[in-house]
């Protein structure tokens, strides 16, 4: 679980900086101004090359998927992190996927003033995922009754190629640009190039600076942070499209020097087929031995930052078992935060899973939950605090914790 590295350079002072995939908010070294790395839909990328002068280069895209994968079973749910790639032409000319080529170079972000001519992606998002999805599904023992992809960094991969005549026989052949080494014995002409879209790349990342959009204010947080805060107007903004958008946000209210918050989202929805509008319903469909004493409205609880997909899962299902009532409080606490690394998008995707963690009988699962439609209502961010023990994080009240070491390894993930 490493991330591979891009290649930046500062849009004030034009000085060169080295990020990570994960990395959303840099600093220079030189001239000390933050920048926030914006994307309307997904980042694309170019592979760095070792071509001979004075070979035009073709740049062959591949769809790369990294993050967690769960998968409904009849009879569990499966888990696993997953970092794949395919291509996103089909081509019997091209490699299949990048391999680790992603991972062992430092890479660079595609702009319009780069080089070159660029095969335009067919495959689209969606046929990709199902491509994904099907590679890891071939282990599987039971029919899938729901996927989902969380945590995802969808991305796109661009690999450069060029076309010289190959010493042994002087024919044409296509040469990898990296290696400067041929791929394979037949390849493609121009008639075969010219079927897909091909031209010079129409995209370029956005850096803007982190300043708060209400009042101005130099925004906090960490390098992987999608949402930002501002401790002088007490707001907080996550990134969406070209802009910060404002997040509706509480906290659980508690102080002590050994108190830090972990971010969490509280999600009211629609949920088809069966009744889960209020504590009560829970209740019922859970099987739990509990007494109801007061009735509330049921939400969904997600973790709004990364971990392993076991523990994810776990603390999602626990937590909204568990159905926090705590008075809310507004503003932000004035104590460690830690970074909000999920956006709530990704966090819709785990409310089916979720609901089939304590979904009983189990057996419903085949009769209804392919039919079940899960719709978010409303969101809201809610910093709940943990005690900092030696080893953990600890909240007493719902019975949790969170390892540190396991927090400290998902800011890979």
């Amino acid at each position: 679980m490493t991330n591979f590295l891009v290649e930046l350079q500062c849009p004030q002072c034009g000085a060169p900086a080295i990020l990570e995939e994960t990395d959303r908010m840099f600093r220079c070294e030189y001239c000390r101004v933050r920048s926030y790395l914006m994307r309307k839909d997904y980042f694309r990328y170019m592979l760095p090359d070792a071509a001979p002068e004075n070979k035009e280069l073709l740049f062959f895209p591949y769809w790369r998927f990294r993050g967690m994968l769960f998968s409904c079973l009849p009879d569990k749910t499966e888990h696993r992190f997953a970092d794949v790639s395919c291509q996103a032409v089909g081509s019997e000319h091209f490699p299949d996927s990048v391999g680790l080529r992603s991972q062992a170079l430092k890479l660079r972000f595609v702009s319009p003033e780069t080089e070159g001519r660029f095969l335009q992606p067919v495959l689209s998002i969606r046929e990709a995922m199902h491509i994904f999805g099907r590679r890891f599904n071939v282990c599987l023992q039971s029919p899938v009754l729901h996927q989902s992809f969380i945590g995802e960094t969808l991305s796109l991969i661009y690999a450069p190629f060029y076309m010289a005549d190959s010493s042994p026989t002087g024919s044409r052949q296509l040469f990898d640009a990296v290696l400067n080494e041929p791929i394979s014995s037949s390849s493609p002409d121009n008639s075969d190039i010219s079927l897909f879209r091909v031209g010079p790349p129409d995209w370029r990342i956005r850096l803007i600076p982190t300043l708060c959009p209400n009042c101005g204010w130099d925004m906090d947080g960490e390098r992987d942070a999608v949402a930002l805060t501002c401790k002088n107007c007490d707001s907080v903004w996550e990134s969406g499209g070209d802009r910060f958008r404002k997040v509706v946000f509480a906290h659980i209210p508690k102080t002590g020097d050994n108190v830090v918050f972990l971010p969490f989202w509280k999600i009211r929805a629609d949920v088809s087929e069966i009744e889960l509008d209020s504590y009560t319903d829970m209740v019922r469909i859970a099987n739990l031995p509990k007494v109801i004493k007061k009735d509330a409205k049921f939400h969904f609880w997600a973790p709004a930052f990364k971990l392993r997909p076991r523990i994810f899962l776990n603390l999602s299902r626990n937590i909204t078992l568990f159905q926090p009532r705590q008075e809310l409080a507004e503003g932000l606490p004035n104590v460690r935060l830690w970074p909000v690394t999920l956006p709530v998008t990704e966090a819709f995707e785990i409310l089916k899973i979720t609901l089939a963690s304590f979904l009983k009988p189990r057996k419903l699962l085949l009769t209804l939950f392919r039919d079940i439609k899960i719709t978010p209502k409303e969101s809201l961010l809610v910093y709940v605090p943990f005690t900092q023990e030696h080893h953990e994080f600890v909240q007493p009240e719902f019975q949790q914790a969170v390892h540190k070491n396991v927090l400290a390894m998902s800011k890979n993930l």
